[in-house]
């Protein structure tokens, strides 16, 4: 085989390796965001000053909580059902405002609405691209 050949059957693997590494890394940073994203939800109370509302304080610690925790499982074991869940979990959070009635609390509702519809986008992103294969759990 020449030096040629052997150059370019190299660059092809370690393209292929390369590939697959970023595929998992982006995996990787999908989970570790909603992770981050739910432990922001379930500060949000303290941090935004709701603590003292009883259903957006409520629905931002047990949604928080248990965004993060789907994360941190996808992130040690992944499986689709958990992205589903979280993806569910953050349509929930977007549009909780209104169905639990704190709209009109103006830090609450943009914390809730923006953090949902970033769950639920890099949940969906995830679990659609395990489903058809694009992504190897990490």
């Amino acid at each position: 085989m020449s030096a040629d050949a052997m150059w370019a059957n190299f660059v092809q693997e370690g393209g292929l390796m390369m590939s697959a590494l970023s595929d998992r890394s982006l995996v990787q940073l999908q989970d570790w965001a909603n992770m981050v994203l739910g432990a922001a939800l379930f500060v949000s109370p303290w941090v935004l000053g709701f603590a003292g509302e009883t259903a957006p304080a409520w629905n931002a610690w047990v949604c928080g909580a248990v965004i993060a925790a789907l994360a941190v499982v996808a992130l040690l074991s992944f499986a689709e059902w958990q992205e589903w869940i979280n993806a569910a979990l953050g349509l929930w959070v977007a549009v909780s405002p209104w169905l639990l009635g704190f709209a009109a609390l103006s830090a609450a509702l943009w914390t809730h609405l923006i953090l949902g519809v970033l769950v639920a986008a890099l949940a969906t992103w995830r679990a659609w691209s395990a489903h058809r294969g694009e992504m190897q759990a990490a």
